[in-house]
């Protein structure tokens, strides 16, 4: 067999391939020196991806990078590793994203320690399969005690209690999961599992599905409620589930965007006295409380939560995908007040325990409920087994567990702590900027490293003060209601050309290339919930300064600038 490759003189030269050298690929190399230069070569090009200068993202446009990639056909013949490896520096590596820049504060993806390099180094030479112990020996044991490390820093229970079930296999305290929609998958998925279970001789939902299950229990629906700020995975879990989008019922968020427990309450009373009637009734599955919403940071009332859910007889599930980790600080544990009585809880190890892309977990309150997910195989996870399979959605994962893992011992509590009190200054520090400069509004309160800011120039801000003077109403009574639509409808057509000037401020943000914030939309409570378009920081990255952070708002001031001069302040004057 033969593979003509190019060499960089593009003349082309003869590579002959037989079993024997291919049975090469799937062991380790003859000399140990050809495995070290593989890995040297390797890292050299990771280490140059970082260190050279340049934007964060490559300048190539996404139709280029689409014709790099476009072969319809697979490749027929081998090829030397040396020229795949050339190939993915100049065709992948040269145009990946640099999210661990410091420069680079837009997303949840942050800078990672390097030795996790190593560790994805050791994972994918094990090859370790999850699913069953035969493929798994000693990375399912590392599975459970870092599942049971993370169940005692969400649940607090006492030490014999951990271990007594630690690696007891007749239980699992919770499972390791693909990322954080798996996780939420797995968690709401016991909650309709837990509401429709076996009774007499209805088998259960799992057995009958959901038609027969509501048939059988006397319902029409089944509901999952969540705020306005919970993540998207949840409509994806109820689509998912059998549910579908009409089933997730979305409170709105008061002004500190939390969920606005008046309103929850009122909801549940309302379809209380709607299933009191007899018709139509509708089952409140599961509450679910977030603890850092995506958007902005913030961290519902889960007690409250904790306490409408229990009388209501439903499910409550945390999503603490991205604060649950701060949990590690004892001291910031009253920030997650509540957390403590969840039935569920998901935490996402590619966030805030700084691991690479990703890795969730769920955690049960109750080491029997993942029974309620429970299978069998007669090749692989068979009932007399110790298989991790038996108790996950999954089937294969990988041993991603030993990321976290190995983090929590390297870096320990202290390490952590000292992470976590850097992202808080880099916040506050960050906030402070933008609340003392004349053409910055700040948009949120940050409890968990996420800031959003808008640019909106000192003038327009002066006249959206008024307007607001105007709505609010400065004499006893305020204004009649035909006044206060009419400066209701101009505040939203102002916050609508801002829209507009913060969404081009974000592409010219792109376009410069030097820096990185990402931009979202939501219903804003400081402004009678009218869509408003922000800036979106996070602060996590241990390289980012304070003075880095006061770099990004001078350049954002100065294209915001140009950019209102050029295109925005006559509409803006008139609006």
């Amino acid at each position: 067999m033969y593979n003509l490759l190019k060499k960089k003189n593009s003349r082309r030269r003869l590579i002959k391939t037989d079993m024997n050298q291919l049975k090469k690929l799937f062991i380790m190399p003859d000399s140990p020196d050809k495995f070290i230069e593989f890995g040297t070569e390797l890292l050299d090009l990771i280490h140059k991806f970082f260190t050279e200068k340049g934007g964060i993202h490559s300048s190539i446009p996404l139709p280029e990078l689409e014709k790099l990639f476009s072969n319809v056909n697979i490749p027929k013949r081998p090829q030397l590793l040396k020229d795949v490896l050339l190939e993915i520096k100049n065709k992948i590596i040269a145009h990946s994203v640099k999210v661990g820049n410091p420069y680079y504060i837009g997303h949840m993806t942050s800078a990672i320690p390097y030795f996790m390099i190593l560790l994805e180094m050791i994972i994918a030479a094990l090859n370790q399969n999850q699913v069953k112990i035969e493929s798994a020996k000693a990375s399912s044991f590392v599975e459970r005690e870092l599942i049971g490390w993370m169940h005692r820093l969400v649940y607090h229970k006492k030490a014999d209690f951990y271990k007594t079930h630690i690696q007891n296999w007749e239980v699992a305290l919770g499972n390791v999961t693909t990322d954080g929609t798996m996780a939420n998958l797995t968690a709401l998925l016991v909650a309709r599992n837990k509401a429709f279970r076996p009774e007499g001789n209805f088998p259960g939902i799992r057995v009958a599905g959901l038609h027969e299950a509501l048939l059988h229990y006397g319902f029409r629906k089944a509901v999952i409620m969540v705020s306005k700020r919970g993540h998207y995975s949840i409509e994806k879990v109820a689509r998912t589930i059998g549910l579908g989008n009409d089933s997730v019922i979305k409170i709105p968020v008061n002004s500190k965007n939390k969920i606005d427990i008046i309103e929850l309450e009122r909801v549940c009373r309302q379809i209380k006295e709607h299933n009191d009637r007899g018709a139509d009734r509708i089952k409140i599955m599961a509450m679910v409380g977030i603890a850092g919403t995506t958007e902005t940071g913030n961290i519902d009332n889960l007690s409250e939560i904790r306490r409408i859910a229990a009388e209501y007889g439903a499910h409550f599930h945390v999503d603490a995908a991205w604060g649950g980790s701060v949990l590690i600080i004892d001291e910031l544990r009253f920030l997650f007040h509540g957390i403590e009585d969840a039935d569920s809880v998901t935490v996402d190890a590619h966030k805030l325990l700084y691991s690479p892309s990703s890795m969730g977990m769920v955690l049960f309150k109750n080491a029997t409920d993942l029974n309620y997910l429970k299978h069998f195989s007669n090749y692989i996870i068979r009932q007399d087994s110790v298989d991790l399979g038996r108790f996950t959605v999954e089937g294969s994962r990988q041993f991603a567990s030993l990321k976290p893992w190995a983090t929590l011992k390297i870096l320990g509590t202290d390490g952590f702590r000292m992470l976590f009190e850097h992202a808080f200054e880099l916040a506050s520090v960050l906030r402070g900027l933008v609340e003392m400069h004349c053409n910055f509004e700040a948009m949120n309160q940050p409890e968990l490293f996420i800031f959003n800011y808008r640019f909106v120039p000192k003038e327009i801000q002066e006249k959206i003060e008024k307007l607001m003077l105007k709505i609010n109403g400065t004499s006893p009574g305020g204004p009649d209601q035909q006044s206060r639509n009419k400066w209701l409808h101009r505040l939203s057509h102002v916050n609508s050309v801002l829209n507009e000037l913060n969404i081009e401020l974000h592409k010219e943000l792109r376009e410069d290339d030097s820096t990185f914030v990402s931009r979202t939309r939501y219903d804003a409570p400081n402004y009678f919930y009218q869509d408003i378009v922000v800036l979106r920081a996070i602060t996590i990255n241990p390289l980012t300064t304070p003075d880095i952070l006061k770099e990004i708002i001078d350049l954002q001031n100065t294209l915001g600038k140009k950019i209102y001069k050029a295109q925005f302040e006559n509409r803006l004057e008139k609006a």
